[in-house]
């Protein structure tokens, strides 16, 4: 199902891959030339069979025909999430979210394929991930209104001044000799 534009993002709308992720195998398989065929086969049983699913838990991606694979990520294993666009991607408007998380190997647990609102798919995952629950993604930041109180901002306050105060201290401190602390 694809996001209309007009509609705020809800990943419990994406279950399956954007349409155009099948030109875009298309295109990928051709630069196999003559045998353009041999990844074309798999890449089109993958996205026919590709499936997400965005709950309150984590997120689950399931594909294949004769070796069915599933791969289920709950929201606090996330360590990491990278949205890359290829320059086809971009002209395509695709791109694909790959989400690491530690498990000690340096390939992505997962990788979303076929997202046309990644940006926001990845702004999502990681305020999941910092454990936020019930609260929209915020798209931008917006400097306080004149009538809203300054005391909205107080954490982010408190934690500039302790800041400030640990850098005070720092400086007041005196300098072994050599200058290194």
């Amino acid at each position: 199902m694809t996001q209309q534009p007009d509609q705020p993002f809800n990943p419990a709308h994406i279950t399956r891959p954007a349409p155009v992720l099948k030109s875009y195998y298309l295109l990928t398989s051709l630069f196999a030339g003559p045998f353009f065929f041999l990844p074309l086969i798999p890449l089109w049983f993958k996205f026919i069979t590709l499936k997400y699913r965005f709950d309150d838990e984590g997120i689950s991606m399931a594909w294949g025909v004769v070796f069915r694979r599933e791969i289920v990520l709950t929201y606090r294993r996330i360590q990491d999430i990278h949205v890359t666009r290829n320059i086809i991607q971009r002209w395509m408007g695709l791109a694909t979210v790959a989400i690491q998380t530690a498990s000690g190997d340096a390939t992505a647990e997962m990788s979303i394929e076929g997202i046309l609102q990644a940006d926001e798919l990845r702004d999502f995952l990681y305020t999941r991930m910092r454990g936020a629950k019930g609260i929209d993604v915020p798209h931008t930041v917006h400097a306080p209104a004149d009538g809203q109180h300054q005391a909205d901002h107080a954490p982010a306050d408190e934690v500039l001044g302790l800041l400030r105060d640990i850098r005070d201290s720092l400086k007041s401190q005196p300098r072994p000799p050599g200058g290194v602390r």
